[in-house]
């Protein structure tokens, strides 16, 4: 057709998040490569990816990348990668789970695993932490459904339900649920929590900031607290294991306050933007963080034992993390297919390898 690459893609909404999805089959196996391949698609280089299919906000320079699973129990790999268009850097240090939340839908469409009658159970080995997360799937006659009642605060309208459930969440990415030994750091002053569970975090109470925590996302503008808060978040990351967090997403800095009809108010960034809702796997961590002794959120909601909800209020309304014996986490999402066809990447953004296989 033109001078172009063209490269099969789904745009699809998961959660409160949305992004192209891919096979991993039609990506460059190299990471520098495929990463190359990404930001010529998703428009890096520019605040708002003017010259690709990003946008100006994190939860929509997302991208997912599925195919066979190559662990066993998995029936799909799915790997996850954060796009920072203005810097031109793809992130594959965190998992998303909202983006999660459209992999059964998506794997089932693309023929990666068979569907059954009614609803159909998928398990998802997540690549970018090696952990296991089972996803069911409305798939009434065998095929699937994205119209329903199930409504989440973030996004209009209802949808066909989607559960996730995170068993042993802990230690995503550093192997350890406290990484740094301590229910409580203290940085500069501040006291935080560092938990890793589904995505590490470094939890800071929203009024040591000078914040209520029932902020809306853009009054968080202040240059001084965001210089502050990236601070907090690059010295908490160093604690954790990741001497490199100004480079990385991790780990995500989040608000806390206590609410009243919401066990905490949140706050969550991404991590330099507040999210207008939260993140799943977020919330995994600051529900865990709830029950997890020492740790600032523990100290907001007292005692608490699982079976117990643990309800989060956000920008958008509230998400409710349910976590089970086991340890078991489980939080309700909704997807929705919204594009098929080919992106194009520009050649000259392509490494020569690339074009030459």
């Amino acid at each position: 057709m033109n001078d172009q690459i063209a490269i099969p893609c789904v745009v699809m909404r998961g959660g409160t998040s949305r992004g192209p999805f891919f096979l991993a089959r039609d990506l460059p196996a190299d990471p520098r490569s495929r990463d190359a391949v990404l930001l010529s698609v998703m428009g890096g280089g520019h605040d708002l990816g003017i010259d690709g299919i990003g946008g100006g906000n994190a939860v929509i320079n997302k991208v997912a990348i599925v195919g066979p699973a190559t662990v066993p129990g998995a029936d799909v790999d799915y790997l996850f990668a954060q796009v920072r268009v203005r810097e031109g850097i793809v992130d594959t240090s965190p998992n998303c789970g909202n983006m999660l939340a459209a992999v059964g839908p998506f794997a089932i469409e693309a023929g990666l695993v068979a569907a059954s009658c009614d609803r159909t159970d998928i398990r998802i080995h997540n690549v970018n932490t090696g952990k296991l997360i089972d996803a069911t799937v409305a798939t009434p006659g065998g095929r699937v459904t994205y119209e329903g009642e199930a409504r989440i605060d973030g996004v209009p309208g209802t949808a066909a339900p989607i559960e996730l459930s995170f068993p042993n969440a802990a230690g995503a990415r550093t192997g350890r649920l406290l990484p740094t030994g301590r229910a409580v750091d203290c940085i500069d002053g501040i006291d935080v929590t560092c938990i890793d569970a589904a995505m590490p975090v470094m939890l800071v109470h929203a009024a040591d900031l000078g914040c209520t925590g029932r902020e809306a996302p853009s009054d968080f503008a202040d240059a001084g607290f965001r210089a502050r808060l990236e601070g907090l978040r690059i010295e908490a990351g160093r604690l954790m294991g990741f001497p490199n967090a100004a480079t990385m997403v991790i780990p995500k800095p989040v608000l806390i306050a206590p609410a009243g009809t919401a066990a905490l108010n949140t706050r969550y960034f991404m991590p330099h933007d507040c999210h207008s809702a939260l993140a799943v796997t977020g919330a995994v961590a600051i529900a865990t963080a709830c029950l997890t002794p020492g740790t600032i959120a523990a100290r907001m909601v007292g005692p608490l034992a699982p079976p117990v909800p643990i309800t989060l209020a956000h920008p958008s309304g509230q998400l409710v993390v349910r976590l089970e014996p086991g340890p078991v986490a489980r939080v309700q999402r909704t997807a929705r297919r919204i594009f098929e066809g080919h992106v194009f990447a520009r050649r000259s953004h392509v490494p020569q390898a690339v074009l030459a296989a």
